[in-house]
């Protein structure tokens, strides 16, 4: 009886260490990301909830600095996904080859607009963000600054020097912001003219999208260029801003996940691009968006226009992909000596 009672002892205690260690043998997937640092937690829980037997381990930067990094590598990627970076950079990187085709699972319930038109597909959208400015209305009052209420108004000589806006060729707000001056305007020469008028007022060019928006929260600008995610958090935590979203129109682009081309780590990979594709990961995106991939998820967001969506204008991104080089080099010829140091 004890040698019976010590056998089911040891195979208990075998089964929970070899439950034990499953639990422990999960596969490392690197995923290169721009998705801001206080998503990111709730979006790893969420795919850990579906998928635990895999660990992913982040490399965060801004959109210019990761696609950038990306290209480098493109010889000996690093990366095994890329999630939360714009589609125009995926776009660069398909046009690399550096992708995998892939059709996550459901891929097919999502608004086509927000997929790669690849068959199967190269990347897939996750949501769209894009453009507002940030006003402090605390500072403007004390400095007798009155709100803009268009891109144009940011002309005015009063805002000399009060201006804050992303780098382009660091952040992925700071390109579709130029990218959709170029087009709003009429023609390129005259989204050009623009902005060398705005240059004059711009106090410092920022390496991050939402830095912005923090720096107009905290009230070091009165006017911060950035979009609406970070804008509308800062003001429901309490930042004395408001939110404005020009009348011409609002750049945009959108968050997209691909998986790297030669990925050792394939079938994880494959995971993490089904769960971002799903309707439970669209769930998570639309607490901070209010337009996502998955049809009829989205509802609207506090502190933005019910006429959001409406606003974004006509933006090509493959347009704004194939013309990405040449844009910045112009735009680092003219306006860079306002770059805040890396």
């Amino acid at each position: 009886m004890k040698a019976h009672r010590l056998i089911v002892s040891i195979v208990t205690r075998l089964a929970i260490l070899a439950a034990g260690t499953a639990c422990l043998a999960q596969t490392p997937l690197t995923v290169y990301t721009a998705l801001e640092t206080d998503q990111i937690q709730a979006y790893e829980q969420g795919f850990n909830k579906a998928y635990p037997d895999v660990k992913i381990k982040w490399v965060r930067e801004s959109t210019g600095i990761i696609t950038a990094k990306l290209l480098a590598e493109k010889a000996a990627p690093q990366a095994d996904v890329v999630m939360g970076v714009a589609a125009s950079s995926l776009l660069l990187l398909e046009k690399e080859s550096m992708l995998l085709p892939y059709a996550p699972k459901g891929v097919e319930k999502l608004s086509k607009k927000y997929v790669s038109e690849k068959n199967p597909p190269t990347w897939v959208g996750m949501d769209v963000w894009g453009a507002t400015v940030c006003f402090n209305t605390v500072e403007a009052a004390k400095q007798g600054l009155k709100k803009p209420e268009s891109w144009n108004d940011l002309l005015k000589p009063e805002y000399k020097g009060k201006i804050v806006m992303p780098n382009p060729a660091s952040s992925g707000t700071g390109y579709f912001d130029v990218s959709a001056w170029l087009i709003m305007f009429g023609s390129e020469k005259k989204g050009w003219e623009y902005m060398d008028k705005l240059h004059e007022n711009i106090g410092l060019y920022v390496h991050s999208g939402s830095k912005p928006g923090k720096l107009a929260a905290t009230g070091e600008f009165p006017i911060g260029i950035t979009f609406e995610y970070r804008a509308a958090k800062s003001k429901a935590d309490g930042a004395p801003i408001d939110l404005v979203f020009p009348k011409e129109g609002l750049g945009w682009d959108l968050e997209a996940t691909g998986i790297m081309k030669g990925t050792k780590k394939l079938d994880a990979a494959k995971k993490l691009s089904d769960w971002c594709a799903s309707k439970d990961a669209n769930e998570l995106y639309k607490a901070n968006f209010a337009i996502v991939a998955y049809p009829g998820v989205a509802q609207p967001m506090p502190n933005l226009p019910a006429t959001y969506e409406a606003m974004l204008v006509k933006q090509d991104l493959k347009w704004s992909a194939a013309n990405r080089d040449r844009i910045l080099a112009e735009w680092t010829k003219r306006y860079d000596g306002k770059s805040e140091k890396k």
